[in-house]
């Protein structure tokens, strides 16, 4: 909530966009819920690239911030995790309660701001917080969600986050000539980046009313400081030359649910994958020691 007691603008105008969007993404080839409901060994994309790096989480208790309509959550269910999700978009979450019944998910789904997270589900009571694709730009405040990802996690809980790159991100639309050049902020800017733009990153005919958003970018370094600052230790990091949506159409090729740069794909990074942990209380037990 801002000082005065109303709902910042940004939230919104971004909630507007994604309770219009929820329905056209669900019914989309993209997301493929009906192949969640007619495989019960079905994982989305994000979640079957980061299982080497995932491990085992069967038996542990989950929450997917901003979860969008739930299909990493369903996944992570699927993994054995006991999972929660949490979005600030009632249609979405909508949507991803129906998509954990006929996927036969027993999962929670909460309606609420990011930043409330600790407390509306309890804090300390999580042994893992997971953050995918496309989640932290839409926050103006990394510091403030580092602290509510360590407020969530009980003492030796982790942090997964895959997310886009701001490197990525910073770039350019593809050009005629075929030159790289950053155009967007890097580091988080005081101002959100405001878009207007009439689609979205699914296969669609739905035509939109909401078409603006507000989005903020958060410099990889930042992202690990707001961490570090919380007393976490980052126990992995990543950076990965592939995306899983075509980021940069005509410049991408997909390879196996990601997709990549056609020409020197090494020059820049377009995801990371990062872990950090919550340390364990001076003599108590940690999640390792349960």
């Amino acid at each position: 909530m801002g000082h005065d007691g109303c709902m910042p603008e940004h939230i919104e105008i971004n909630r507007r966009m994604w309770d219009e969007r929820a329905p056209a993404h669900a019914a989309s080839p993209e997301y493929r819920l009906t192949r969640f409901a007619a495989d019960s060994k079905f994982l989305s994309d994000v979640v079957r690239f980061d299982l080497p790096r995932l491990g085992d989480i069967s038996g542990l208790r989950g929450v997917h911030l901003q979860c969008h309509i739930g299909t990493d959550t369903v996944s992570l269910s699927r993994l054995g995790a006991r999972m929660s999700g949490l979005d600030f978009s009632p249609a979405a979450i909508a949507v991803a309660r129906d998509l954990a019944a006929s996927a036969g998910a027993e999962i929670d789904f909460h309606v609420a701001d990011v930043y409330d997270a600790a407390t509306v589900l309890g804090p300390g009571t999580y042994d893992l917080v997971f953050t995918g694709i496309g989640a932290l730009g839409w926050l103006p405040d990394v510091e403030r969600w580092a602290q509510v990802v360590s407020d969530l996690l009980r003492p030796g809980g982790r942090l997964f986050l895959r997310e886009g790159h701001p490197m990525l991100l910073a770039l350019a639309d593809p050009r005629p000539d075929g030159l790289i050049v950053v155009e967007y902020p890097y580091f988080t800017p005081a101002e959100p980046t405001v878009w207007d733009e009439p689609g979205t990153y699914v296969t669609t005919d739905v035509q939109f009313t909401h078409t603006v958003s507000h989005e903020w970018s958060h410099a990889l370094g930042e992202v690990v400081t707001a961490l570090l600052d919380t007393g976490m230790a980052i126990t992995g990091l990543v950076e990965h030359d592939s995306v899983p949506w075509n980021a940069r159409p005509g410049e991408m090729a997909p390879t196996d649910g990601e997709w990549r740069m056609r020409d020197r794909p090494e020059r820049f990074p377009c995801t990371y994958t990062l872990q950090a942990v919550k340390p364990p209380d001076e003599g108590g037990l940690g999640l390792t020691e349960r």
